[in-house]
């Protein structure tokens, strides 16, 4: 763990830039850019900064989609439940799993997601930003360059100055969609905005799942913010991607890619199902519901009161016209296994071409 010291020094900064006062209307940052809050400034220096040297020039790539994770894994640290029982339930989105990596990377849940953890921190110490606004700006940024991708709220102004997750609040791809939804609406979660958050899984990969094959995605198409993930989990599996079955996954439709069990699960429970297929065939209400629950989600056991709206910082998406949904090549309506009883699923082809295979991220 950094320092009291350095601890002490993020926090001041932080403390800092939420003093700063509000702008009215436009105010002038360096190299000539305008913020609607003279303390969102410092972010224009960390967009420059981790465009550049995290997402490798503003890419959808591996550093996103680990970025993304652990915006959740972070936020979700937060449990009414055990304050109601007069235990410490967590500080939700505080930056606690970078101030005190080495007590929550270990949780199990959290396997693998040490290495992002470590490949942000420098940058939050650099520019004197807290890390659990470092951490949800890292995840707005980063999925803002992803085609068809959302723009997030982004507000700044989090503390320092928290304390350790407890162990178990981050649900586990092997859990049934009971625990899940359990521990999800503890959270304040609804079934439906469980499916909302997983929205996430279009752009994302598994390390650690099968450490045989990292950087096997969850869709065929994970630089895209497109609804694939939502069609392709729902088709019977056939095959494990590497080698066999591991905790907390199923059988894949498409060799290259890995089905977590949790998903499958959530895919075809009736509490879920239709509004995972809603997503097929619209996209923008993908996009605006993956919004709404992000910015609930950033500000899990925070005062939103108390932070400033950065939200002009984040990038604006290119405006990238998205392929229509598709089954994989290979595929037919014959293989999916339907699961919203009240809507008839989407008429959908299959894309031309010989049997879809997926590289790794």
């Amino acid at each position: 763990m950094f320092s009291k010291t350095l601890l002490a020094i993020a926090a001041l900064a932080v403390a800092a830039v939420t003093a700063a006062p509000s702008g009215k209307g436009q105010v002038s940052c360096k190299h000539g850019r305008k913020a609607a809050n003279a303390a969102c400034c410092v972010w224009f220096d960390v967009l420059d900064d981790i465009q550049t040297n995290l997402f490798d020039g503003g890419e959808c790539g591996e550093e996103v989609h680990e970025s993304l994770r652990l915006t959740f894994h972070d936020a979700i640290g937060f449990s009414p439940a055990l304050f109601a029982q007069g235990k410490f339930g967590g500080n939700g989105a505080d930056g606690s799993i970078m101030s005190f990596a080495e007590i929550e990377t270990a949780f199990h849940a959290n396997g693998g997601i040490d290495d992002i953890v470590e490949a942000q921190r420098p940058f939050a110490l650099a520019h004197g930003v807290s890390f659990g606004d470092f951490i949800q700006f890292a995840g707005a940024v980063g999925v803002s360059n992803c085609a068809g991708g959302p723009r997030l709220q982004f507000l700044a102004g989090r503390s320092n100055v928290t304390q350790p997750s407890p162990d178990l609040l981050v649900p586990e791809p092997s859990d049934s969609v009971d625990t899940i939804l359990a521990r999800m609406g503890d959270a304040g979660f609804s079934p439906n905005e469980v499916v909302d958050l997983l929205i996430s899984h279009t752009v994302a990969a598994q390390d650690h799942v099968d450490p045989t094959i990292p950087g096997t995605p969850f869709d065929s198409t994970p630089g895209s913010f497109d609804s694939q993930f939502f069609i392709e989990t729902l088709l019977k599996g056939v095959l494990f991607p590497g080698n066999g079955s591991n905790p907390g996954e199923v059988l894949s439709p498409l060799a290259g890619e890995l089905r977590l069990f949790s998903d499958g699960e959530l895919a075809r429970d009736s509490r879920t199902a239709c509004e995972w297929q809603s997503f097929i065939t619209d996209h923008s209400s993908m996009v605006s519901k993956f919004e709404a629950v992000m910015s609930k989600l950033a500000v899990l056991g925070q005062n939103p009161r108390n932070l400033v709206d950065c939200s002009d910082i984040i990038p604006v998406p290119a405006n990238t016209k998205l392929p229509p949904p598709t089954l994989p090549a290979g595929k037919s309506l014959a293989d999916i296994e339907v699961a919203c009883a009240a809507t008839p699923f989407p008429a959908i082809s299959a894309a031309p071409g010989p049997a879809t295979t997926i590289a790794p991220v």
